[in-house]
């Protein structure tokens, strides 16, 4: 059972980071992966469940194993 006490090792696009806050906004998650307000931030969902897009402004609680993900903002039908 993951321990619920930072810091958290979660992931993003692959990389591993310890964070020691007990919930980050989708905006710092981007910060710390190197990303800016031109991508998106996803969560990666368990089994058959859609991922979960997380807003620059929405808390995310953090515990270990979370797995998250960066996409560039696209225009359709640029």
């Amino acid at each position: 059972m993951p321990e619920n006490k930072p810091p958290f090792v979660i992931h993003i696009d692959g990389k591993q980071f310890k964070v020691d806050q007990t919930s980050m906004t989708g905006a710092q998650l981007k910060a710390l992966a190197g990303k800016d307000s031109t991508y998106q931030l996803f969560q990666e969902l368990q089994g058959s469940e859609p991922d979960n897009q997380i807003a620059d402004s929405q808390a995310v609680q953090m515990s270990n194993g979370l797995h998250f993900y960066t996409l560039p903002v696209t225009t359709l039908g640029a």
